[in-house]
């Protein structure tokens, strides 16, 4: 009987320390990204290319993401493609990039693949931990 009682408040311990666990891993999860202070550049050791995408963004693939890349490329010379997407705003395209300073800056692309606008920054919430292209 005791080690029944025993087993019971074991379990329970465990079931309520994974739930303490669980609450803080999503609390921290909560705080931990959505938004960028630092005007589109990463804070050190992120990774760009592991952000998640808006939504009603998905990473484009094939031919659209060679195109894309492409003009998005010779918009800005020098510059390193880190992902290519749909766009959840009014453009239909979307190009991440990594300028040789070291700076973000992402470029609008219509159906055609033609350059709508540049924006410094890596768009809301800047990108996540690393800094390594797609």
């Amino acid at each position: 009987m005791l080690t029944q009682t025993v087993r019971k408040w074991a379990v329970t311990g465990a079931l309520a320390l994974g739930a303490a666990v669980g609450t803080a891993g999503v609390a921290n999860a909560a705080s931990g990204g959505s938004s960028s202070s630092s005007g589109g550049q990463p804070p050190a050791g992120m990774n760009p290319a592991q952000v998640a995408h808006g939504p009603g963004e998905a990473l484009l693939t094939g031919s659209a993401a060679s195109k894309a890349r492409a003009a998005a490329l010779a918009a800005v010379p020098g510059a390193t493609a880190i992902r290519v997407e749909t766009d959840s705003g009014p453009a239909a395209y979307e190009a991440h990039l990594r300028k040789a300073d070291g700076s973000y800056v992402t470029v609008k692309l219509d159906r055609s693949f033609h350059v709508t606008a540049t924006q410094s920054g890596f768009g809301a919430g800047g990108p996540p931990p690393g800094g390594s292209p797609q």
